[in-house]
């Protein structure tokens, strides 16, 4: 090298560098304020506080009704057990199911969107297996071929009983239509919602005996975000009427003992009137035309007297019935 082609100060540092590798700080956003969560406008996370009770009481709900219905339809009883409400990524939840899968796309009228019901294998060859006379204990391969024809017959059986139960089990809350659009075996056939959007999805195990599977729901956020007040309430389940509840305390009432009173007549007298009756005296009375009967002290029927069969008896004539709190008194009665 010439001595008059010689490298200049700023040249030897930047050679300097390139060979340490230190380069210029890269430009990097400031940092948020402290407390502020920085939000990326690329992505869809929404943040759910709210924790969804009536979803919760539904879910219950809904796991009764389906092991009623299970018993009719296999004529086994099935054992449910309910998962805790998942709000997560559809990513996150597609990732996890198994392969094959039956997975049936339904709208849930007249909420926007598209849902799904999904039956694992497990549970589809364990239900086939019961109704044609097995229970199951034999291992069935489930990878690598489609479901037959058979057994999609029997997918849609099963898909409606399940439909049924969970609408009934909406009913009080929130009446549900259900549309069936397409069935199926793969998830990624079945995107709904875009891989990052919010889906709450629960699993309910169905377990005959020492064998079982799993029935996934999953609902997109933004289809049930217009009546998420409702979900979000703490409601009882006091909206659900029991049938078989009252029924049996019904008839645990009816068996109860009570004690049946009717008053003859009544009559005013002073203590000094009282005083001077002697055996024998006669009371004046004017003998009424009918008597009230009460038990407990709250008159239930209004009744004839008289003798038979060498007894005496009642003879109702008029059943009294209280509308409101007042009337059990009794004080028209007395």
């Amino acid at each position: 090298m010439a001595y008059d082609q010689q490298l200049s100060q700023d040249e030897v540092d930047a050679l300097l560098q390139g060979v340490t590798g230190d380069t210029d700080a890269v430009s990097v956003p400031p940092p948020a304020p402290h407390g502020l969560p920085t939000y990326k406008l690329g992505t869809d996370d929404r943040i759910v506080r709210s924790r969804m009770h009536t979803l919760e009481v539904i879910n219950e709900r809904f796991a009764r009704h389906l092991r009623s219905s299970l018993l009719t339809f296999m004529r086994r009883s099935a054992d449910i057990s309910v998962g805790a409400v998942q709000i997560q990524k559809y990513s996150d939840f597609i990732r996890h199911l198994p392969v094959p899968a039956n997975i049936n796309l339904l709208h849930m009228k007249p909420l926007r969107g598209t849902a799904l019901f999904v039956f694992d294998p497990k549970l589809v060859f364990l239900v086939v297996d019961n109704l044609f006379g097995s229970d199951g204990r034999y291992h069935v391969r489930i990878e690598g071929r489609d479901f037959t024809p058979t057994e999609q017959r029997i997918i849609k059986r099963l898909l409606n009983l399940t439909l049924e139960s969970y609408g009934s089990a909406w009913h009080p809350v929130y009446p549900l239509d259900f549309e069936y659009v397409r069935s199926e075996m793969h998830a990624k056939l079945a995107n709904i919602v875009t891989p990052n959007e919010v889906v709450i999805n629960t699993t309910f195990h169905i377990e005959f005996g020492p064998i079982g599977g799993s029935l996934h729901v999953c609902i997109p956020y933004s289809m049930i975000e217009p009546i998420r007040n409702l979900l979000s309430n703490s409601l009882q389940d006091e909206v659900e009427v029991d049938n078989r509840w009252i029924k049996q305390l019904s008839q645990q009432i009816q068996s109860a003992d009570v004690e049946l009173r009717a008053h003859f007549l009544t009559m005013q007298s002073s203590i000094g009137q009282l005083l001077k009756l002697q055996v024998g005296d006669v009371l004046p009375v004017e003998i009424p035309e009918t008597i009230v009967a009460k038990v407990n002290g709250v008159p239930v029927m209004e009744c004839g007297y008289g003798t038979s069969n060498n007894h005496y008896a009642l003879r109702v004539q008029k059943m009294i019935h209280h509308r409101d709190s007042d009337s059990s008194k009794g004080s028209d009665y007395e």
